[in-house]
């Protein structure tokens, strides 16, 4: 399920909310405008009914001059009948209108009565509704051609105010799974700045508890390298001083006792893997590969050019032995490669890893169906250090050039997808 933007909830619930309470307060206008619209109209007709009886009501009903626009018409009942002002239309007057107002059709009346002489003083409510439209007309164009504006400015709003999130999320995304230092996004709002503490303390808690995982596993291989050394000496003195079912057992015994001695000494360079950093200067690693590829009686191509690398010699010097020990291992015709630009090949020829198989081999003590030599912590030494480096570590298999084997590419920077695709095959072989 895809995440919800905390940004976009933001700017769509103020728009929408801002939308809401701007139509709610136009309808509000309307009702408010409307009621006074027709106070304003019915108070002329009351004034016009005040100020016309007297004149009625005397003995000559005087002439009035036409007007351009009916806005008020009337209608005089007394004892010669009934008359009409010039612009009135008798359909519009009821024959015995009610005193006071009231709405007849799409006339508004106001009705005053003094002794047998009626005034009905009409208006037409199409006039109101005209001067309604014509003032909500003018409040809600302009609201309009803002509205808009104000939408882009809780957008730009929300947006600014959501910066500090975007930088913490990018300073989070952007460590690498072993950087667990504090995290100094600036400028936090207040409702963030408990999160990043948090956050802060539990990467100080990793930190600390993975030191101490690295100090144990690094002083307990240190310790006990002396009692392995002293018990495998003195197995091989009993196995030299022995024969038969004896020394059967103790030849075991000094092959397991080898084992173990293999184990600290990989547990040793495992600590000394999680602790590998890039160095300032480059340092030419084509010597230090001849010299490692030399204490296995090989020979690795190495340019002629320095071969330079952001790395520690001695974690390279690590790096190059595991791999050239898991080459020797676990396959025949290895094959050492170094290029000008630093990427190391190491391959060998054997049966294909299949795909599944090659994204568990640089797992702590994986081995992967191995069934010979070995202590699962090879490759996983190779990805520590190489991580830690800043190296790009690539399994494939089948070995570039061929159908078969298990090649391991160390470089600085990321190969093209042609080259690093893993291709799915069958193999026992797993790390040293």
């Amino acid at each position: 399920m895809k995440a919800r933007s905390l940004r976009r909830d933001l700017a769509l619930g103020l728009g929408a909310g801002l939308t809401v309470l701007w139509i709610v307060a136009m309808l509000g206008a309307a009702l408010i405008v409307r009621e006074e619209l027709d106070e304003v109209y019915d108070s002329l007709m009351e004034e016009t009914a005040d100020r016309l009886l007297p004149f009625v009501a005397g003995p000559e009903m005087p002439a009035l001059p036409p007007r351009a626009e009916a806005l008020l018409t009337w209608a005089l009942h007394d004892a010669d009948g009934v008359r009409y002002s010039d612009d009135a239309d008798p359909a519009d007057f009821p024959v015995d209108p009610p005193e006071g107002f009231s709405t007849a059709g799409d006339q508004r009346h106001f009705v005053r009565r003094l002794g047998d002489i009626v005034l009905d003083i009409a208006s037409p409510l199409q006039e109101r509704r005209e001067a309604l439209r014509g003032v909500m007309t003018a409040l809600i164009l302009p609201a309009l051609a803002l509205l808009p504006l104000c939408l882009l400015g809780i957008v730009g709003f929300t947006n600014r105010r959501l910066r500090p999130v975007a930088a913490l999320s990018a300073e989070v995304a952007g460590r690498s799974p072993g950087d667990l230092r504090a995290l100094t996004t600036p400028a936090l709002p207040a409702e963030l700045t408990p999160v990043r503490d948090e956050m802060n303390r539990l990467m100080a808690d990793l930190a600390a508890t993975l030191e101490a995982e690295k100090a144990f596993s690094a002083n307990a291989a240190h310790e006990l390298r002396t009692p392995i050394a002293a018990s495998l000496a003195h197995v091989q003195l009993l196995r030299d001083a022995s024969d038969g079912p004896l020394r059967e057992r103790a030849e075991k015994t000094e092959a397991e006792l080898n084992r173990v001695a293999r184990l600290a000494e990989k547990l040793l360079q495992l600590a000394r893997a999680d602790h590998a950093k890039t160095v300032a200067s480059p340092v030419d690693v084509a010597p230090i590969l001849r010299l490692v590829a030399g204490d296995f009686r090989l020979t690795a191509d190495v340019p002629d050019v320095p071969a330079p690398l952001h790395i520690d010699p001695d974690a390279f010097a690590i790096l190059a032995r595991n791999l050239i020990e898991n080459a020797v291992t676990h396959g025949t015709g290895a094959t050492i490669r170094l290029q000008a630009d630093g990427t190391l090949h190491v391959a060998n020829d054997g049966t294909m890893v299949p795909a599944e198989t090659l994204t568990l081999l640089t797992r702590r003590f994986e081995r992967a169906g191995a069934r010979t030599a070995g202590s699962g912590l090879g490759l996983a030494i190779v990805s520590a250090i190489a991580e830690n480096a800043g190296l790009k570590l690539h399994l494939r298999s089948p070995r570039e050039g061929s159908d078969q084997g298990f090649e391991v590419i160390v470089l600085a920077k990321e190969v093209p997808s042609s080259s690093s695709a893993i291709k799915s095959g069958h193999t026992d072989r797993a790390k040293t």
